[in-house]
């Protein structure tokens, strides 16, 4: 699978400088984005060296409403609604299976950005990702489409574009991105070959 190494995109400030006036600009102040708790994760960090074979099991339950419509019910939350467009006999209602996929991959590098720059002392005013996935679907689920190999199925290139501002250089917001990305456990969900098993119940 090709994967991109993920991007840093910088918004410039406005180039209308002359617009405002000084005072303006001196009683401009930053709004950071809100921080998780740092000692918190310190902690919870800690927890991994000292234990660093530790996983647990998540689990989620899965129900179809009908026409591809699927209701996922993750703990006390309320259902994520799994949907196909119409143009693949769905209702519409919600992203699709594929898009839902990339939703998780956004919110944990997401997650993993703060984090790091949480460890590192960096402030971040805004954080914003941008994901396209390459997918095509020739074998109609299997359902007398196209024959296809695994390794042709699924999606065949991921690109992340990310846009980040703090209180850092670019080239430190970078390294932030590239270890957030290297660390992130949906990421490498994506990159490393997962047994799974699906059978009967």
């Amino acid at each position: 699978m090709a994967w991109s190494l993920l991007d840093i995109k910088w918004k410039p400030f406005p180039p209308n400088l002359e617009d405002f006036s000084m005072s303006a600009v001196l009683n401009t102040s930053k709004v950071y984005l809100k921080p998780i708790d740092r000692d918190g994760l310190q902690a919870f960090a800690a927890k991994g060296r000292e234990n660093p074979g530790a996983r647990g099991t998540m689990k989620a339950h899965t129900v179809c409403d009908g026409q591809f419509r699927n209701l996922t019910y993750i703990g006390k939350h309320a259902p994520v609604v799994v949907d196909e467009p119409l143009h693949l006999f769905g209702q519409d209602t919600a992203p699709a299976p594929s898009e839902a996929l990339l939703a998780a991959l956004g919110a944990c590098l997401s997650v993993g950005i703060q984090a790091v720059a949480t460890w590192r002392n960096v402030g971040l005013t805004k954080l914003e990702l941008f994901l396209e996935g390459d997918i095509g679907n020739p074998a109609a689920w299997g359902a007398g489409g196209a024959d296809k190999k695994p390794a042709e199925m699924g999606f065949q290139a991921v690109r992340v574009k990310v846009v980040v501002q703090g209180d850092a250089t670019r080239e430190a917001l970078e390294d932030i991105v590239r270890h957030a990305n290297f660390f992130s456990p949906v990421a490498n969900s994506y990159r490393n070959p997962i047994p799974m098993e699906v059978s009967l119940a």
